[in-house]
């Protein structure tokens, strides 16, 4: 595994909308410095539903890219559904929270799946494409960072499975906590899931 492209951004205005977004991210060349709240240079302008040191990077396997590919019919550059990050030969469809990407620099470990929001759907200029992409249950994965350092393209990865009962992102995204038999609760719990949910979890 290696590092495909990293991927940073300013705050643009979306299309036909009066707010800004971080959305449009470009991979970048040179090295990036990232520490518990993300990529250093990368602009994230919604803070309650973005960012944060459980949503620290936002990462998608190569296996996801190419497969959206195919199904848009155009070729997609890493960053067109903001990742911050993109791994050679990694698939969300069987990233479980609690597994490891590390480099010789960076430690990330995953928290939670993406869900789809009306900005990503209007990033990719379909009113629909939210519910595209869910159905599709390829929705990358947020980790936090538990090492700092410097990340660039071309830098090696290794993968570490978590030990425990896996919480795969497809399940992530489609529950997101809710409705939950009191056995996946537990395991869910029993993860290093995102505060949030964690939070939602343990109050319900």
């Amino acid at each position: 595994m290696k590092i495909l492209a990293v991927c940073t951004g300013s705050a643009e205005i979306l299309p036909g909308k009066s707010y800004k977004t971080g959305i449009f991210k470009h991979p970048v060349e040179a090295a990036v410095m990232i520490d518990r709240e993300g990529l250093i240079g990368d602009r994230i302008c919604n803070r309650k539903h973005h960012g944060g040191v459980d949503q620290a990077v936002y990462a998608l396997g190569s296996v996801d890219l190419d497969w959206w590919s195919k199904e848009l019919g155009r070729n997609l550059e890493p960053g067109i559904f903001g990742e911050n990050l993109v791994i050679e030969g990694a698939d969300s469809r069987k990233v479980s929270v609690g597994d490891r990407f590390v480099t010789d620099a960076i430690e990330l470990e995953v928290t939670s799946a993406r869900i789809p929001c009306a900005t990503l759907a209007a990033r990719m200029e379909d009113p629909a494409f939210a519910k595209r992409f869910a159905k599709a249950g390829r929705p990358g994965f947020y980790c936090r960072v538990l090492k700092d350092g410097v990340v660039q393209a071309g830098d090696a990865v290794t993968y570490q499975a978590y030990s425990g009962p896996p919480v795969l992102m497809p399940e992530m995204l489609e529950t997101f906590g809710k409705n939950l038999t009191d056995e996946d609760r537990d395991r869910y719990l029993a993860a290093p899931i995102h505060y949030k949910l964690r939070a939602k979890l343990t109050s319900a």
